[in-house]
């Protein structure tokens, strides 16, 4: 009973830790940097929230007796970020009577690199070992995700929400190349 009630009080300890101090100071470092709203998410407050992933990943690299926590626990939790995240917040909108307007096109960008992610940890994955090469290859493809949200805004614009073609509802993007975003 004693266990249970102090892992209550570190649950506990670490939410107010994180709404009263470490949230308001990763808002104040985007501000102070003047980062948008795009990078900063892609940034800050990403590695805010996974943070206690991250480092119980790092403990259990660099443990004495790892655990192996592994791939399934890295995917795992994204996909429980990503599903019951999700699905809870359009139960709560939909209880209250607002409604979610979702554009497709931060759903299609966040799947696409997503996905590209997952690939490239499956494939680094697969002999049992991540090399020095493989890690950097990993970091690298995260800054190209970051580069990207730096003009998000730009390409966003250059996607039109709707084009109705034969009765049909279809998505519609100008590429990059012909956007004029990186070679004006």
């Amino acid at each position: 009973m004693l266990k249970i009630g102090g892992i209550i009080f570190i649950f506990v300890g670490i939410a107010i830790v994180c709404d009263e101090y470490f949230q308001p100071a990763l808002e104040a470092i985007s501000e102070a940097l003047d980062l948008s709203a795009d990078v900063a998410g892609a940034t800050f407050l990403a590695a805010g929230s996974s943070a206690p992933e991250l480092f119980t990943s790092l403990s259990d690299a660099f443990s004495v007796c790892p655990a192996s926590m592994g791939i399934g626990t890295i995917v795992g939790s994204a996909m429980f970020n990503i599903l019951v995240i999700v699905a809870l917040s359009c139960a709560v909108a939909g209880q209250s009577g607002a409604s979610l307007l979702i554009d497709w096109r931060p759903v299609a960008r966040d799947v696409t690199y997503y996905t590209i992610s997952i690939l490239m940890m499956a494939a680094f994955f697969d002999d049992g070992k991540v090399t020095v090469a493989e890690a950097a290859i990993m970091v690298v493809a995260y800054f190209s995700y970051i580069v990207f949200m730096m003009f998000n805004e730009k390409i966003m614009a250059q996607c039109s929400s709707k084009v109705h073609t034969f009765g049909f509802t279809r998505p519609r993007c100008v590429p990059w190349w012909r956007a004029g975003i990186l070679f004006p």
